[in-house]
């Protein structure tokens, strides 16, 4: 009868720390998926940037805003992809 109790509490007290890793993953996953959006709205920002220099068609303040913009979507939409 012992061994009966001590086995079901054993079982109950591993069963979390078994469901634990997964669920570290998951969250390792979310936060490097949001990494990568946030590094590719720099580089998208950056490009952007020099392609509106290039062109000539606005100030290097509006030039500079774009960027910051483009840079700052990215970050929130890294922040929903990642919550």
């Amino acid at each position: 009868m012992k061994k009966l109790i001590f086995s079901v509490v054993t079982a109950a007290m591993l069963l979390p720390a078994i469901s634990l890793p997964a669920h570290a993953t998951y969250h390792s996953e979310k936060r490097q998926d949001a990494r990568y959006t946030r590094q590719e709205s720099r580089t998208e920002g950056r490009q952007d940037k020099r392609d509106c220099v290039r062109a000539d068609d606005k100030s290097n303040a509006s030039c500079r805003q774009d960027k910051r913009e483009n840079r700052r979507d990215g970050r929130q939409d890294a922040r929903d992809q990642k919550w």
